[in-house]
């Protein structure tokens, strides 16, 4: 009876990856967990409550990792999932042909695991070479990342305002 020795998992923070809200709290612009992808808000309508007594909301969302649009219709009633989205800002060190960064933190500590995805820059995308070119002639870059339910995606990438 004594020898039961129990392990936990543990992680992080321990925040949570996503929070509940009542579907009919969610507004357009904001984010929401569908078919398990976390999502920008771009279009939301509401039907009127039917025989059953349930007014049903009809969201439409960019995945904001890989810009596909996502569609799903849930009661107003009912709670969706939202993804604790945080975006930071951090100086690019260098970038090397495949688009991988080497950032620099608030702390001084690098990170090396964040990828440029021209999808995400289709307007215009990033020539990984000539902004290398750009680093290494002396000019500083912000990166924004991305981060959400346990991915991170580069957002941004601006002149970095002269200090």
């Amino acid at each position: 009876m004594g020898d039961d020795v129990h392990h936990f998992e543990t992680s992080g923070s321990g925040a949570s990856s996503t929070y509940p809200m009542q579907c009919s709290a969610l507004r357009k612009n904001g984010f929401v967990v569908l078919k398990g992808r976390p999502c920008k808000i771009i279009e939301m309508s509401t039907s009127k409550t039917g025989k059953h007594g349930h007014a049903k909301v009809h969201l439409v969302g960019i995945d904001i990792f890989t810009n596909k649009k996502l569609e799903d219709i849930s009661p107003s009633t009912h709670n969706m999932d939202v993804p604790n989205v945080t975006r930071t800002e951090y100086v690019i060190i260098t970038c090397d042909d495949d688009g991988y960064l080497s950032l620099m933190t608030s702390d001084g500590a690098t990170k090396d695991d964040v990828k440029i995805d021209n999808n995400l820059f289709k307007d215009k995308p990033i020539d990984f070479g000539a902004l290398r070119t750009d680093i290494e002639g002396g000019k500083e870059f912000l990166a924004t990342v991305t981060s959400a339910m346990g991915e991170e995606v580069v957002t941004q990438i601006r002149d970095a305002p002269n200090a």
